[in-house]
């Protein structure tokens, strides 16, 4: 009796306990539900927000735990995104393309041969009365280079017999008009008419061998011709700035002859309208005389150098050689990369293999195969002392070719500086709004340049990702979510 009695007050008393407390909070709720409250914020806050420094947040509630690799919150101010470089250029969609795995290469830089280097020399001897160009300076094919006093003795002697005997046909052809009348008269002989036409024919032929000599001791044929109409000897010879596609005769002048300055050059691209000249600038490499100075024909005065137009030298080993000729064959486009200042990397693209040399180099055992490369001038300005010209691409340069191997269509292509490495995982940071999620990825392919990502993964074609400073923003959120004080070398309870 006395059992049953126990088990029924046990019963009763837990749903009273129950009662009791709804009956007591409900009556006292004022003074403890603030602080129930407040206390759930602060624990709220902890879970979800560290403390912001440097202009970056990252958000606890996206984080991951185990192998749960979802995205993590980053928010950057305004300053931190300068600092990265996060222009609108640099945060922007992926798409799908094609994709050339690719090798690289050595490369440099160099002329062409035969077209870059336009050396001016002097046909005849003679001595140098003026020099018009300076060192360094930038000229056009037309502008007025040296003037030479001509004193190569054949060359006087056979204008001078050139001379004679134009004189000679002009009494002779004189001759030959006045027989005519007579002899169609009656009055003389036809004897006399035809002695006449023969000496005339024979002064002829002596002409066109002289003029022939004459061009063969460097005159051109307008000099010729000028030489017989003005009946003068040529006592001094101008030489201008040769053209690099063709070779005018004008090169080659006679005195008098209207002719422009280098200067002048600079002058007339400043009045043409569109700013633009009319031919490319060369350069003056090498200037090798001065005024009085002798020389003799096939003298060097100057070298030009044509740098509109170069070739970039890659240098392929062995083991690469069938990859460069297959690139030829399917006419894949190349890039090369050139190392600027703070280790900045310059990409020309659209480049085209031109031609592959039919030997290996003994040496390097490495087979060179060249590329044209369009230059351009970067600056261009004139001053008492001339024009000068500086070219965007110079000979000697090096960089890297990247020649394409293997062709992946559809494929969704980052830089390297869109992807930060943590051990074996790979993120991007996407853009949401107006913070960036880190995104774990699958990096199908990477080289030094280019990451192919995995389609398969949480990256798909048209989301926004920042293009660089991927690796500085894991950074800032692995040190958000350090907690303070903790250092990266503690070991059993200690600090080094």
């Amino acid at each position: 009796m006395r059992h049953l009695l126990f088990a029924s007050r046990r019963n009763w008393i837990g749903p009273a306990g129950f009662l009791l407390t709804v009956v007591v909070g409900a009556s006292t709720w004022k003074l403890w539900l603030p602080a129930a409250q407040s206390l759930a914020k602060d624990s709220i806050a902890w879970f979800r927000t560290d403390k912001a420094d440097d202009g970056v947040e990252s958000d606890r509630g996206h984080g991951h735990t185990g192998n749960d690799h979802a995205s993590r919150v980053l928010r950057l101010s305004e300053t931190a995104m300068k600092n990265l470089g996060l222009s609108t250029d640099a945060v922007r969609p992926v798409h799908r393309e094609v994709f050339r795995r690719s090798i690289t290469v050595p490369a440099v830089i160099v002329e062409r041969p035969g077209r870059t280097r336009l050396p001016v020399a002097t046909p005849m001897n003679g001595v140098v009365t003026h020099v018009h160009a300076l060192q360094d300076e930038a000229v056009e094919p037309d502008d007025l280079l040296f003037e030479i006093r001509l004193t190569h003795e054949d060359l006087v002697q056979l204008q001078t017999e050139y001379l004679r005997n134009l004189g000679e046909l002009d009494v002779e052809e004189v001759e030959v008009e006045r027989l005519k009348e007579p002899t169609r008269s009656g009055a003389i002989s036809g004897q006399f008419l035809r002695e006449a036409e023969y000496l005339r024919d024979k002064l002829n032929a002596i002409l066109r061998a002289q003029r022939e000599a004459l061009r063969l001791h460097g005159l051109s044929e307008d000099q010729v011709r000028r030489i017989a109409r003005e009946r003068r000897l040529l006592q001094r010879l101008q030489l201008a700035a040769p053209s690099t596609d063709d070779h005018p005769e004008s090169e080659l002048r006679l005195t008098g002859e209207r002719v422009h300055n280098v200067s002048q050059s600079f002058r007339r691209s400043n009045e043409n309208p569109s700013g633009q000249t009319s031919s490319v600038p060369l350069i003056i490499q090498l200037l090798s005389v001065h005024k009085g100075q002798f020389v003799t024909a096939g003298e060097t005065l100057c070298v030009l150098k044509d740098y509109g137009e170069l070739l970039i030298e890659g240098h392929a080993f062995e083991q690469d050689v069938p990859l460069v000729r297959n690139a030829l064959k399917r006419g894949w486009n190349l890039s090369g990369v050139l190392e600027g200042a703070h280790l900045e990397r310059r990409e020309v693209n659209d480049l085209k293999i031109g031609f592959i040399s039919s030997e290996i180099d003994q040496d390097a055992r490495t087979l060179h195969f060249y590329v044209r490369l369009t230059n351009e001038v970067i600056s261009d300005s004139s001053s008492d002392d001339g024009r000068f010209v500086q070219w965007k691409f110079l000979p000697g340069q090096r960089l890297q070719l990247r020649v394409p191997v293997e062709e992946w269509l559809d494929q969704i292509v980052v830089p390297v500086e869109a992807v930060a490495r943590d051990g074996a995982e790979s993120f991007v940071f996407m853009k949401h709004g107006q913070h960036f999620d880190r995104t774990a990825i699958h990096e199908k392919y990477r080289d030094q340049f280019s990451v192919v990502i995995d389609r398969n993964g949480r990256l798909r074609d048209g989301d926004t990702i920042a293009w660089k400073g991927a690796h500085q923003m894991h950074m800032a959120m692995s040190n958000r979510e350090r907690p303070a004080g903790a250092s990266t070398h503690a070991h059993h309870g200690h600090s080094h």
